[in-house]
């Protein structure tokens, strides 16, 4: 349409028109004379804004997925934060079931022994006082601990108390190798002394040069007077090799402790000794061997013989 003077005037009519339309239908309410007309568009148009709003609809469902996967990401991240949680309780519960069997087994080596013993943690490993090899236990004085005590745990002998605090205390361990305690071999009764070499077996000079001794022989603790530094009876260790005595006055012999001294936890610090000395009681059991099969040898055959041991003959 060209922009002349008629279009100008009927574009005015026609907005006139639309106003009036609007105003009619305004005053008229729910009675307005437009409602037919109104019905009219909307079952025309209908169908329409049905067709678009299917087409929009793809757009709608993709903002909707990807408010969803945000959800299902939490959801992810939840289920991964409660696994975890799951892993770690478990973990806990073996350590805790850890730590209940060696507490078990520290109550019976020191019920065996008769010794009454303050339980404790270790809680820290390193050198104190130049010392090579000791730890640190969550008990002190406030716990009765004491300086020159006995140190176990269900193995047989730790170490033994060197400085005191009020809640902690510092352990010299046996395989220190300023570490040394005297010795009684089981059965034989023989006395040495026993010194720690690190991460080596410790090293028993026996007193009696001549004394009879055995890879397997098993030792404990000779004790001291009043049960400090040493309570008679622990466990120390077994032999595992014997030193070539070459006339000398003492026996030397390498001892495998029975302690793990890297992998040490619950132990038991004995704040009062035995009334009467356990001797080897304390010893675990000797495992007991199996009976080998015997092996029979087959009789030497004679010459000439058959295999059934009857003589050969020649035609």
């Amino acid at each position: 349409m060209r922009d002349t003077r008629e279009s100008r005037l009927l574009l005015v009519l026609l907005i006139a028109i639309a106003f009036a339309l609007i105003t009619v239908d305004i005053r008229g309410g729910e009675q307005s004379p437009m409602d037919g007309p109104r019905q009219a568009a909307a079952s025309a148009f209908g169908p329409v804004e049905k067709g678009v709003a299917s087409a929009v609809d793809p757009v709608g469902n993709a903002i909707s997925a990807v408010r969803d996967s945000g959800g299902r990401h939490s959801t992810i991240s939840r289920l991964e934060r409660e696994n975890a949680e799951l892993k770690q309780q478990l973990g806990s519960k073996d350590i805790t079931r850890n730590k209940a069997r060696e507490l078990d087994q520290l109550l019976k080596t020191a019920g065996a022994g008769q010794y009454a013993i303050k339980g404790a943690q270790i809680i820290a490993i390193g050198a104190a006082q130049g010392f090579s090899w000791t730890v640190t236990i969550d008990a002190g004085s406030a716990d009765g601990v004491l300086r020159d005590q006995t140190v176990i745990n269900g193995d047989g002998l730790v170490g033994r108390v060197t400085t005191v605090g009020p809640s902690t205390s510092t352990v010299l361990l046996a395989n220190d190798p300023d570490f040394t305690v005297g010795t009684r071999m089981e059965g034989s009764m023989e006395l040495g002394f026993a010194t720690g070499q690190g991460d080596r077996p410790m090293r028993v000079q026996l007193l009696n040069g001549k004394a009879k001794v055995s890879k397997g022989d098993r030792l404990v603790t000779f004790g001291s007077q009043a049960g400090k530094p040493f309570v008679p009876g622990v466990p120390v260790g077994r032999v595992v090799a014997i030193d070539p005595s070459a006339g000398s006055l003492t026996r030397t012999v390498q001892v495998e402790p029975y302690v793990g001294f890297s992998r040490l936890d619950i132990v038991g610090v004995v704040v009062e000794g035995p009334r009467t000395d356990p001797r080897d009681s304390v010893l675990p059991p000797k495992p007991t061997p199996s009976p080998a099969a015997a092996k029979v040898a087959p009789p030497a055959r004679k010459p000439g013989a058959t295999p059934s041991g009857a003589p050969t003959t020649r035609s």
